[in-house]
Formats: structure tokens, C-alpha cells, sequence
């Protein structure tokens, strides 16, 4: 049903973000404020487990009816009623339901919502825990409600099974709390046709930061017992570590969580590196907001040879052996060499990624928004590669000597068969070849040192 150009859902969303309570009929004649919205996947505490997130306006039941084949399995959950601090009308029911023993590889269809109205039916396909199993990977930050460019593709290609999970590494909607979440809403309900069929990863960014990070912790269910702000877990070949990079920022929440993020991250890190863990998972990939370092004309830190996010975190990852680092908050892209301190730790000049001896940088903030691009710097050395066009980040763990990664443009759209309408990648890629045992760290003995500029 639409009305004005909206379905039935996001118009009495609109009312309700309004205060006019006005019902309208959803699928199988439920009324929309019971009507299940926002559904989203997220990875569970398990290989076996995966967890389905939904809103109502209404308080109902949260139940998920789920099969291989049929619909024949049943599983309650929980619903949290969420007010908006700032907003009398902002009330919400996010609904969440753990699917426990799902089989490694299985396809399963579901739906969700209770007696008084049920979601379209869904699918997806439980993560593999076979060393074998490469996932497509998509990585990317700054997507937004309004010129949010990279959705249509990314519909395309998880409708198409080219990506298996979204890594979405801060700043969603613009904002989540704008318009008394009605914003929130409308950004929700876009992806959904993306992140009801593959996990939806969420990492916080600064635009989040409302009432507490009231709304990132609400909508999304994350690993982990911090309310989705830190959490680890493991894919394919790749240990992923989510932080945060607003706790050296938005202290009047207190400072306590700087100490409490590290010695967990410092903790989490030191088990991913005992030597069964890293030979499984040879790969350890960490995705934060705010990037340690970028070449932007604006007053961010990372411009910033003091920046907090460096000064606090860079000696960590360094000295644990962190492969990649991947960061958002620039509306661009860059790709630097692999660097510490400044310092250029290339394995070699013809192959730079080939055994470095320090993590490598992406910073991919371009999938769109309302705020548009940033403004380059003069490339300096340490950066390989920098676009201002919109798009975002795929990689793949080969194996446990090669990842490949390659940025996708959505400005430079390539009808290159009846397949796939791809995108001409920006002309690069890298196999990085750094293998669990031969990490040359010693980054002290590169040559190029820029840490005085």
C-alpha cells in the first residue's frame, strides 16, 4: 500500500513522528503500528547463532518463525521499549530474537513479528566455519538517509549473493535521532532490503553520539555484553575487532570508558594472537570511526600528528600484530602504505604489501551523504591511493597468506555483462602476503621518517 510515493509503513512513520495517530493497514491487514519495520540481521555470540533485530510502534510479541525448508521452527525473544529523550512522541519497541544451532553453510528462510502481523519473508545463508570459506566482505562508513549513493548497488549485490556481510564502520542515517528518529527510521527501512538478508555489522562513529549513543545502542544488536560499542568475532579466516573512537571525544559521558575499551581490547588482542588462534585466524582486521590518519583539508585530528584516536591506540595494534585498519569519518577514500608512527614500512618498494612490517590504512567514508565530500591535502608519501568518489570497500581473506581488497566506485558504473552491472574498481588491488608466522615488525629501520611535520 502507498501513499504520496510511501508504503503504508514509512507514512504512518512519518505520522508518528509526527504525533498523529493515524493507523494504517499493513501486510495481511495488520496495522502499521504493529507492523514489523526495520528488520536487520546481526551476527550472534556463536557460528551457530544469528540474531534478528525489528521495531514497532506498538508493543507485540517478538517471535520468529524459521526453517531450512519450511517455516517449522518457533523462537520468542525480547522487546525493549525505547523513548527518545528529546522527543515526548519518540517511543519505539526493538525487538530482538536470538536463532540458536543453525548448521554452518544452511540457508534459512524467516519472518518475524507476532499474531498481530508478520514481515515479509526473508532469507539467509548461515556463516561457514570451514578454514576454506572467503566471504565478500563490504566495508564503509558516512552513509546517510538523504545522497546515501552506495545503497542501490549494495541492494544489487547482496540480491546478486556478491557480498555475505556489511561492515557499516560509523555514522548512520544523518542522524539517527533527527526529526525525533524519524530520520533514524527512514534509514532503517532503506536497508532493510540489505540487511535482512545478510548480517548488518554495526561500528559507532560521531554522528551517533545523542543522548548516550541512545539509538545506535537501541537499533542494533551487536556482540558482546557492551551495548554493540566494542565486540569482536571471527570470519571466514579474519579476526574483526569493532571499537570505538568517541570515547577519547565525548568524555561528559564519562571518562571510565577509555580505561574499560582498552584493557578489553588490549585483552582481546592478546587471545586473538595465542598461537591456535592465530594460525585459525590469521588475520586480525580492526574497523573505528575516526582514522588515525588522513590527508583532509578540515581541523580533524587525524590531520593532526597529536591525533587522540594515534596517541592512544597505535602502540596497541603495532605490537599485536593488527593486519589492517579499516576507519570512515573523511567522505572519501585513501589507502596508505603500511605505516607507524609516520613511518613508511613498506615490505619492499615493488611489492609495499608483501610481508609489511606495519598495518595497513583505509579510510572509507564515501558511501554518501547529505554533507557530500571532503577536500584532499597534497598527497603526501605515506598515501598510496586517495578518491573522492562515492563508493565503498570489498575485501576477501584468500587464505591465510593472501587478503585482497579492491574500493568500488559508484560514479564510474560499467555495464560489463548480463551478470553483474559492476562497477570499474579504481584501478588497484592488493594480495597482501603476511603470513601468522612472518610478521616483520621492526618498523624502526624504515627509511622515510615524517613524524616532526
Amino acid at each position: 500500500m502507498k501513499m504520496f510515493g510511501l508504503t503504508g509503513v514509512a507514512f504512518a512513520a512519518l505520522f508518528q513522528a509526527l504525533g498523529i495517530g493515524l493507523f494504517i493497514s499493513g501486510s495481511y491487514g495488520a496495522p502499521a503500528y504493529v507492523y514489523p519495520m526495520h528488520v536487520h540481521l546481526s551476527y550472534g555470540e556463536t557460528d551457530m547463532q544469528m540474531v534478528v533485530t525489528w521495531t514497532t510502534y506498538n508493543l507485540t510479541d517478538s517471535v520468529v518463525e524459521f526453517g531450512s525448508s519450511y517455516l517449522s521452527n518457533v523462537v520468542k525473544g525480547q522487546v525493549t521499549k525505547f523513548f527518545d529523550a528529546n522527543d515526548t512522541n519518540g517511543i519505539w519497541y526493538i525487538h530482538r530474537v536470538t536463532l540458536q544451532d543453525l548448521k554452518p553453510g544452511m540457508k534459512y528462510y524467516y519472518h518475524c513479528g507476532s499474531d498481530q502481523g508478520w514481515s515479509d519473508l526473508f532469507f539467509f545463508t548461515n556463516r561457514r566455519t570451514d578454514i576454506n570459506w572467503a566471504p565478500w566482505i563490504a566495508a564503509f562508513g558516512d552513509m546517510g538517509s538523504v545522497n546515501g549513493r552506495s545503497i542501490p548497488r549494495l541492494q544489487e549485490e547482496v540480491a546478486k549473493g556478491t557480498i555475505d556481510v556489511i561492515l557499516h564502520v560509523g555514522d548512520f542515517a544523518y542522524d539517527l535521532d533527527s526529526n525525533g528518529g524519524a530520520m533514524g527510521d527512514a534509514f532503517m527501512q532503506q536497508i532493510e532490503s540489505i540487511a535482512g538478508y545478510v548480517p548488518y555489522m554495526a561500528t559507532v562513529g560521531n554522528h551517533e553520539n545523542a543522548m548516550n549513543f541512545s539509538h545506535y545502542k537501541q537499533r542494533f544488536s551487536m556482540p558482546g555484553d557492551n551495548q554493540g560499542i566494542f565486540y569482536s568475532y571471527n570470519l571466514g579466516r579474519i579476526h574483526f575487532v569493532s571499537i570505538s573512537t568517541e570515547v577519547f571525544y565525548y568524555t561528559q559521558y564519562g571518562t571510565a570508558q577509555i580505561e574499560t575499551q582498552y584493557n578489553w581490547l588490549k585483552k582481546d588482542l592478546e587471545k586473538a594472537n595465542e598461537p591456535k588462534n592465530r594460525e585459525r585466524y590469521p588475520w586480525i582486521v580492526v574497523l573505528g570511526h575516526r582514522p588515525m590518519y588522513c590527508a583532509i583539508a578540515d581541523t580533524d585530528d587525524c590531520d593532526l600528528v597529536r591525533d587522540k584516536v594515534r596517541v592512544a591506540l597505535e602502540q596497541l595494534f603495532y605490537e599485536q600484530g593488527v593486519d589492517l585498519e579499516i576507519w570512515a569519518h573523511e567522505h572519501e577514500y585513501e589507502r596508505m602504505y603500511p605505516m607507524y608512527n609516520y613511518t613508511i614500512c613498506k615490505g619492499s618498494e615493488a611489492y609495499p604489501y608483501k610481508n609489511p612490517a606495519a598495518p595497513v590504512h583505509i579510510v572509507t567514508g564515501s558511501a554518501g551523504c547529505q554533507e557530500l565530500h571532503d577536500t584532499f591535502l597534497p598527497q603526501p608519501k605515506w598515501v598510496a591511493k586517495n578518491v573522492l568518489d562515492y563508493g565503498y570497500t570489498k575485501l576477501k581473506a584468500i587464505n591465510a597468506t593472501h587478503l585482497y581488497l579492491q574500493q568500488i566506485s559508484d560514479d564510474k558504473q560499467r555495464i560489463a555483462s548480463m551478470y553483474a552491472r559492476l562497477v570499474t574498481p579504481l584501478g588497484w588491488y592488493m594480495r597482501v602476503n603476511m603470513s601468522s608466522t612472518s610478521h616483520n615488525r621492526g618498523c624502526n629501520s624504515c627509511a622515510l621518517m615524517l613524524a616532526k611535520l
